[in-house]
């Protein structure tokens, strides 16, 4: 695969480069996008009539189970090319920034040492009355787990429709994308909010944005380089062609 000498020469100076990733990155691992996720007993609901807090109010234990369900798909996935060469910038680039709108954990178990994780991660709960996390709770209970501080039903620690982003990441994310030299985007649709506005706001800022993704995005007229393909065979050939002449 071949590389513009520019991209190539510009990526082996950086000194500052962001990452965003969605749910592409995850779908080459095996995980389905978070809209094709129904399958068996599922297939009846709507993924977006059960990621609200309105949904978890009327029935807990359905909305637990679900994500109990989805928690297991996500155990039995491994981190693929794009997440371990995401991995080697962070060690290879001098202020890498890694962030991404997964739930899924597959950053860190690649190895990555620092994500910022925009929609929270399904491998945590915590309590959704005191907010307090919690590291441990028996999957296995006909009930949904309840807070040993407060009693408060345990619930999934991501963000749901309706639900504002952490405000701490959302700020880092785009302080990252404002400092960067380059900012890449990579396997994400460009179109859920607030997160789509990072690659424009790093460009006006004179970053590079590099798109890679299966398909064209609303972001593809303004990126300044654009790679149509799968992310986890073109990152792991730029990281190779830029790194391995040094």
């Amino acid at each position: 695969m071949e590389f513009p000498a520019a991209l190539v020469n510009a990526l082996r100076q950086a000194q500052r480069v962001s990452a965003l990733t969605g749910a592409g990155v995850s779908q080459e691992s095996g995980l389905r996008t978070f809209r094709d996720a129904q399958d068996g007993l599922w297939a009846q609901f709507r993924p977006e009539d059960l990621a609200t807090p309105q949904a978890f109010q009327r029935n807990p234990k359905l909305v637990w189970d679900w994500y109990a369900w989805r928690r297991a798909k996500v155990r039995e996935a491994k981190p693929n090319a794009a997440h371990l060469s995401l991995v080697e910038l962070a060690r290879l680039v001098p202020h890498f920034i890694l962030i991404t709108q997964n739930v899924d954990g597959l950053h860190q178990a690649a190895g990555s040492p620092r994500v910022i994780e925009l929609h929270g991660n399904i491998r945590r709960v915590r309590c959704s009355v005191c907010g307090k996390p919690h590291s441990e709770w028996d999957e296995s209970e006909a009930e949904v787990p309840r807070c040993n501080t407060c009693g408060g039903l345990l619930r999934p620690d991501v963000v749901w429709f309706g639900e504002s982003l952490p405000a701490s990441e959302l700020d880092t994310a785009f302080e990252a994308a404002r400092n960067s030299q380059i900012f890449f985007s990579i396997g994400t649709s460009g179109v859920v909010q607030p997160a789509a506005s990072l690659a424009y706001y790093a460009k006006q800022n004179g970053a590079l944005v590099v798109e890679i993704n299966a398909e064209p995005t609303p972001l593809t007229p303004s990126a300044d380089f654009s790679f149509q393909g799968k992310a986890g065979e073109v990152l792991p050939a730029l990281v190779k062609v830029t790194f391995s002449k040094q």
